[in-house]
C-alpha cells in the first residue's frame, strides 16, 4: 500500500448501463464549436480547425438513470449556461489514431452536459487570457451512464436536444457535427496519447443558454439514457 502524505482522492467513475460496473475517469477533452450552427451563433464561420480544452476528471457529476442530479449555481458567475454532449468514452488508448481505426477505441457513449459561466469566458477570451475559469469548475461536468458501444445502433443521424421547463433551448442532429467522431478522436491522438478512461465531449448544437436556480435541464440523445439535472442553490 503506497503511504501517501495527504489522503488520495477517490477514483471518478460513471456507471455502464445495465451492469454494476463502472468507467475509471481519467481524463475530459472537449471540442469547441463543433456544430455549424453554434460556431456561427458565437461569432465564427463555422468552417474552422478543431480546437480542444481539457476539464478535470473530479468536475464529473455522475447522473443515474431516471433520477434528477442536482448542481449548484456556480459562484463568480450571472451567466450560467448549459451545453448539452455527446460524450465518448475511451476504452483503448493511442496515439495518431487512423480516423478509420477510431471506433476501435471506443468504449461506449453517454449524454453531457458542458456547463460554462458564459459571461467569465466571454471576459478572459477579450483579454486574451486562458478561460479555464469559465469552463473548468465544480460540478462542471454532468454525465449520464454509458452504454457500451457494441449495444448502440449508428449515432450518425442521432437526434441530440435539451429542454428546460419542457421547451427546447438546443435541438439537433449528430450527423451537424463539423467533425465527426472518428476525425474528432484522430484529431485528438495527433495531439496527446489518449488513454483509456478518457472522455471527449465531443460539441455542443446552437441554442445555448442561461439557466437559473430552480430550471431543471432535460438532456437527451437517441439511442443512449436520458439525463435530467437541476440547478439548486
Amino acid at each position: 500500500m503506497t503511504n501517501y502524505v495527504i489522503p488520495a482522492a477517490p477514483q471518478v467513475s460513471v456507471p455502464v448501463l445495465g451492469t454494476d460496473a463502472r468507467f475509471p475517469v481519467q481524463r475530459i477533452y472537449c471540442v469547441g464549436r463543433n456544430y455549424v450552427e453554434h460556431a456561427q451563433e458565437m461569432g465564427f464561420t463555422g468552417r474552422e480547425p478543431p480546437f480542444f480544452f481539457i476539464k478535470p476528471a473530479n468536475t464529473v457529476v455522475v447522473v443515474d438513470a431516471g433520477v434528477t442530479a442536482t448542481v449548484p449555481y456556480p459562484p463568480l458567475t450571472k451567466d450560467y449556461q448549459h451545453e448539452i454532449e455527446l460524450v465518448v468514452c475511451i476504452g483503448k488508448g493511442g496515439k495518431n489514431i487512423a480516423v478509420a481505426d477510431a471506433k476501435y477505441h471506443i468504449y461506449g457513449y453517454a449524454v453531457g452536459f458542458d456547463m460554462t459561466r458564459r459571461d467569465l469566458q466571454t471576459e478572459q477570451k477579450k483579454l486574451g487570457r486562458p478561460w479555464c475559469i469559465g469552463k473548468s469548475f465544480d460540478h462542471a461536468s454532468p454525465i449520464g451512464p454509458i452504454t457500451p458501444a457494441a449495444q448502440v445502433g449508428s449515432l450518425d443521424n442521432a437526434e441530440i436536444f435539451v429542454q428546460v421547463a419542457g421547451k427546447d433551448r438546443q435541438r439537433s442532429t449528430i450527423s451537424k457535427l463539423i467533425w465527426n467522431v472518428s476525425e474528432v478522436i484522430a484529431h485528438i491522438s495527433n495531439a496527446w496519447e489518449l488513454q483509456a478512461g478518457d472522455l471527449i465531449y465531443t460539441g455542443t448544437p446552437a441554442g445555448v443558454a442561461a439557466v437559473a436556480v430552480g430550471d431543471t435541464m432535460h438532456g437527451h440523445v437517441d439511442g443512449l439514457t436520458d439525463i435530467a439535472v437541476k440547478v439548486v442553490a
